[in-house]
């Protein structure tokens, strides 16, 4: 049987968020910087990894600062709510592994 967090990437977010409610290492910035990355998610069709780039995060979360954006998604991935695999190539864009996602 495939858990439901599996199978409804809309469930996982929600637990997510919940988890994350309850860390108390993460600021509000975290919070929004992953909401944008739900939506990045949610846009490729909940497959991971997926494509990010700065310019689209910090929009969508409205982090002004590069400093923050990279020491929210550093942290993000070193307390295990994704998996970040930066390209350093703004054309490409970088990857992100969401959890629970299936990969092709």
């Amino acid at each position: 049987m495939i858990p439901a967090a599996i199978n409804n990437p809309v469930v996982a977010y929600s637990k997510l968020v919940r988890r994350m409610g309850k860390d108390e290492r993460l600021m509000a910035t975290h919070i929004s910087l992953f909401t944008a990355l739900f939506v990045q998610c949610q846009r490729n069709g909940f497959i991971s990894p997926f494509p990010v780039t700065r310019k689209e995060l910090m929009g969508y979360s409205r982090i002004a600062s590069i400093a923050t954006y990279h020491k929210c998604i550093r942290e993000l991935d070193e307390y295990e709510y994704i998996c970040y695999q930066p390209s350093y190539d703004p054309v490409k864009g970088s990857l992100v592994y969401w959890p629970d996602c299936p990969v092709p």
